[in-house]
């Protein structure tokens, strides 16, 4: 099997164990709830699926945070993980304040609105120069 057959294998394993089936609209669906990016279309996460491609680095991220894996054992494999030994480090953003007030809020709205939420927080970023890296638009 080739590695991007190996990386679908892994991703169905993780989206069961997390409690979800291994399907596109799933995967689509709940990956958009989460993805600060450009949204990710229905074929984009078929290909994952198929193993036909891999997600970008950024978006693997938020694929294994979601499902509650290490990134590397997600792309790679638990060989991965055991080869990285004392290296291997988790990266914490402190949320505090109006930030965290924002973040619950934001999260108890229904899906639609999350959605109309993140485009106008787009178009702000948009009208103050703000630019999302080149990863977030694959």
């Amino acid at each position: 099997m080739d590695e991007k057959h190996l990386f679908a294998s892994r991703l169905k394993a993780a989206l069961t164990a997390a409690g979800y089936e291994p399907r596109p609209s799933v995967l689509e669906r709940e990956f958009n709830l989460r993805y600060w990016g450009a949204p990710i279309t229905f074929q984009a996460v078929r290909r994952w699926l198929r193993g036909d491609s891999i997600p970008s680095q950024d978006k693997l991220q938020v694929l294994a945070g979601w499902l509650g894996v290490e990134p590397q054992v997600l792309r790679y494999g638990e060989q991965a993980s055991r080869g990285l030994g004392s290296m291997q480090t988790t990266w914490v953003i402190a949320v505090g304040g109006e930030e965290d007030e924002v973040l619950r809020i934001y999260r108890g709205l229904p899906e639609e609105q999350r959605k109309i939420l993140r485009q106008v927080i787009l178009t702000f970023a948009r009208a103050n120069g703000l630019r999302r890296s080149d990863s977030d638009r694959s």
